[in-house]
């Protein structure tokens, strides 16, 4: 694990100052490294019976793409509003300064769907309570929420429901 975490570049001041940014970007140039961590993360949902894969906009499909790939699923967009062409359902959420807007197609999902939401990183965890609302609005059930890693200190687990949040790398 300390190898795909070595592999993750920090970024000092970045967006702004004082933070100290997790660049994954040189994780996902190296191919032994993004294979060993779609890998691993891949390998807990097999044989889950999990029919969607939902990648959370942007470099949620990334992760979420490579996974429905890995697990023989299909991949569901969550994005921010106009970009999807059909029917859409939103949520709204708050953020550190203000609020945005996440989207998906009203028919992404068959009832008692069981769906697996992807992003890349868990941070305050506003971002994936939307989408964890979305997907159970539409009446899928949520088997799991993967992130690639997890900013610890933000506590960003806590605005999910208990035991339903795995993270492949902490900080």
């Amino acid at each position: 694990m300390q190898e795909l975490k070595d592999s993750i570049r920090d970024i000092a001041d970045f967006p702004k100052k004082g933070i100290i940014f997790k660049d994954i970007t040189t994780l996902l140039a190296d191919p032994r490294a993004f294979h060993r961590m779609i890998d691993l993360i891949a390998h807990r949902y097999i044989g889950m019976n999990i029919q969607q894969v939902v990648g959370v906009e942007a470099r949620g499909f990334i992760l979420g793409a490579a996974l429905a790939y890995k697990l023989g699923t299909g991949i569901t967009l969550v994005r921010k509003p106009g970009k999807l062409p059909f029917t859409t359902v939103s949520k709204t959420y708050d953020l550190e300064y203000g609020t945005d807007t996440l989207e998906i197609h009203k028919d992404a999902f068959k009832p008692g769907d069981r769906v697996l939401i992807a992003d890349d990183l868990l941070a305050t965890g506003g971002t994936v309570a939307a989408v964890y609302d979305l997907v159970t609005g539409l009446g899928a059930e949520v088997v799991e929420c993967a992130f690639m890693a997890e900013l610890e200190f933000l506590n960003g687990r806590k605005r999910l429901p208990a035991g339903k949040t795995f993270s492949l790398m902490q900080f």
